[in-house]
């Protein structure tokens, strides 16, 4: 068994590089991650080659370090006239460090509590298993493969086609307004998530909906409405937000 999981052929190792590379075509990926899903031998063997080949880019960076040290090494003995221009890049590193530290300064004193408390405590939903179903549910899972992917863009273009077939599809509308929520867009996000709240304790969303509504409100530093849906969603950390919140 060992050895066959070693045998990884030339074809596999490249559709397992175009994976990790984002090169891979739509439909490729779709099938590939169901793999993933379904084949736990297979799973680890991609493991197995993602561990491979960031070692082999690992490597490849060090040596070209050390090529770039050994050259700059060298280069330093030869002229050492040119010691003054060299502590030039050094010097725009420190006032670049400096500019860095002040900007973050500026953003703890001058940013809102409850925005710096909607920041500790916004945390994307890990979404839904990728795994498909009927045909029917193809498109929806096509956009959440995206959103797991971190391109909330696309899947907000894929999922919103199909809202405006399903308006009142709680799933897809706590979806949307994650993924505008993701995509830095509160505003865009509440009124989806203003409709999967409203398709009642019913849903399986009912808790996580009134919690990230209540956290887009808070950005909005809405501290009535976000204190409403944060006593409504029983999330675990919903009561810890509600004992910062400040009016």
């Amino acid at each position: 068994m060992e050895e066959e999981k070693n045998n990884i052929s030339q074809e596999l190792l490249e559709t397992i590089e175009s994976y990790f590379n984002n090169s891979m075509e739509n439909n490729e990926r779709i099938l590939f991650e169901e793999k993933l899903i379904n084949n736990l031998e297979f799973k680890e063997q991609v493991e197995d080659i993602k561990t491979m080949l960031l070692g082999i880019e690992t490597q490849a960076l060090k040596e070209q370090l050390d090529t770039f040290h050994s050259h700059f090494y060298s280069n330093k003995k030869k002229h050492s006239q040119k010691r003054i221009i060299r502590h030039i890049p050094y010097m725009k590193l420190s006032i670049a460090a400096v500019f860095v530290i002040a900007i973050g300064c500026f953003w703890l004193f001058n940013t809102s509590h409850n925005k710096k408390l909607y920041s500790k405590y916004f945390k994307p939903d890990p979404g839904l298993q990728t795994s498909m179903g009927t045909d029917a549910n193809f498109e929806f899972y096509d956009a959440m493969i995206d959103y797991k992917r971190g391109d909330y863009n696309k899947a907000i273009k894929k999922w919103e086609i199909l809202s405006t077939k399903k308006p009142n599809n709680d799933t897809i509308n706590y979806f949307l307004g994650l993924a505008y929520m993701c995509d830095k867009n509160v505003n865009d996000a509440i009124p989806f998530l203003e409709r999967a709240v409203n398709a009642g304790i019913s849903s399986v969303f009912f808790n996580e909906a009134h919690y990230y509504l209540g956290l887009a409100y808070l950005k909005k530093e809405n501290t009535k409405l976000a204190k409403k849906h944060m006593i409504l969603s029983k999330n675990s950390e919903s009561k810890s937000i509600l004992s910062e919140i400040k009016d």
